[in-house]
């Protein structure tokens, strides 16, 4: 029998790294021979350092792509992977537990008992069902609501440490200089930034222990704003979920959406002023089917436009949130019923004008064909996706990302934002809900 069960944990630059933090880390019993990478680009090639890996791993530990999985496996004597990403269907799960399996290897899914951390402050977690189901606008909701109450909130991130680890270890975000200090994404600022307009501190990184202990000495609440479907890093004393109507049977289907539902305090079944009411009463039935203990709330998404009256009789490109068209697999969102609603006379598919990286998004995810994903993992795509936003032939540019693109990109066309809010219709309503909570605790 070997000394050290060797370990590779497949992954996507969050969860692998949290799951091997907290369990794998300093463990004498496995040797993690390597991470794998997949749904974002250019993070495959790295090295997990030896800084954050501990003194088992002087050397850090590689990370490979995905796509050589079974090449790993041989290669490396692989004894167990390790599934450690989300927003996939148990399709998938299962498809990659099949490659494992017949390649030699055991196959893992950690439960929460070893991967939530304990916090000393109340948590409040946001979860999903799914990628673009309306978790952000539920932090933000949530965090308004606790402002009202009285409580000193702060935000603590689904990590995306796309760039250098050893300078993502803790980061804090308290400004719009903080984004530029730490060479946030698009993806980052997409998050982030809501919050700081409000007020909120937010804290990311790679080492979730050590944030956890800064985010406590500056809070009265704890408030997990999660990332895809992923599961809380932290222990939630109230765990909220958000359901999407426009993707429904989602809520049994997905990984680790379904997990989210059945752990849920109260699930947020959102969109229903846009989705069929027979799909909101088929969420609201699999929700009740699978967790009846949980309270159902409710909501809408309204959009807001600055200077929607431009959109009138233009030719529009819409530019969407880009995990909402990539891995959560809409193929269009607030941005598109904008423009469609304000008048728009034609929606301009980006497609044909996209260039690199962009346009290999298109061949990847061929059911994106109207709008364009607002990818930037980089300067180098950041420069991509101007370009491709600067090449196509429209009169003005919907932008329906969270993010302030006029601010980071030199747009060739006149532009208007697209921004959404949570709104709850009847009862209960979330500060109902949250109110009960902190009476009974």
């Amino acid at each position: 029998m070997k000394e050290r069960v060797r370990v590779l944990i497949l992954g996507a630059a969050g969860r692998d790294f949290h799951n091997f933090n907290v369990y794998f880390r300093g463990n004498e019993h496995f040797e993690v021979v390597g991470f794998t990478a997949t749904q974002i680009p250019n993070i495959d090639g790295r090295i997990y350092p030896a800084e954050l890996a501990g003194n088992l791993y002087p050397d850090g530990i590689p990370i490979y792509s995905e796509e050589n999985l079974e090449k790993i496996v041989v290669e490396k004597n692989v004894d167990v992977c390790v599934f450690s990403y989300s927003d996939v269907s148990h399709e998938h799960v299962m498809h990659l537990a099949s490659r494992c399996v017949a390649a030699g290897a055991d196959y893992w899914l950690l439960g929460t008992k070893f991967t939530m951390l304990e916090s000393t402050k109340p948590v409040i977690a946001i979860g999903a069902v799914r990628t673009g189901c309306g978790k952000s606008q539920t932090t933000r909701r949530v965090s308004d609501i606790l402002r009202e109450l009285g409580k000193k909130v702060v935000v603590v991130r689904h990590p995306m440490p796309y760039g250098d680890l050893k300078k993502q270890v803790v980061q804090r975000f308290a400004s719009y200089e903080d984004l530029d200090r730490y060479q946030c994404t698009v993806e980052e600022r997409e998050e982030y930034e809501p919050h700081i307009e409000r007020g909120n501190v937010v804290y990311a990184g790679v080492d979730y222990e050590k944030i956890l202990k800064e985010a406590e000495k500056e809070a009265d609440v704890i408030l997990w704003d999660g990332g895809n479907n992923d599961m809380p890093f932290f222990k939630p004393d109230l765990f909220i979920v958000v359901a999407d109507p426009h993707r429904p049977y989602h809520e049994l289907t997905y990984y680790p959406g379904e997990v989210n539902v059945r752990m849920a305090d109260i699930v947020v079944i959102n969109k229903i002023d846009t989705a069929y009411p027979e799909d909101v009463d088929t969420v609201r039935s699999n929700i009740k089917s699978i967790n009846p203990r949980a309270s159902i709330v409710e909501a809408a998404s309204p959009l807001f436009v600055e200077n929607g009256e431009i959109i009138s009789g233009k030719r529009a490109l819409v530019i969407e949130d880009g995990p909402t068209l990539t891995h959560g697999e809409m193929p269009y969102g607030a941005g598109y019923v904008a423009a469609t609603k304000y008048g728009a006379s034609e929606i301009v598919s980006p497609v044909e004008y996209a260039v690199g990286s962009i346009k290999e998004a298109y061949e990847k995810y061929p059911h994106v064909t109207e709008v364009l994903p607002a990818l930037g993992y980089g300067e180098k795509q950041l420069n991509e996706l101007k370009e491709t936003i600067n090449r196509v032939p429209a009169d003005v540019v919907v932008v329906a990302t969270p993010v302030n693109l006029g601010k980071i990109l030199n747009i060739n066309k006149p532009w208007v934002r697209v921004k959404y809010e949570l709104q709850e219709i009847g009862y209960p309503t979330l500060k109902d809900l949250i109110v009960r909570f902190f009476e009974k605790s």
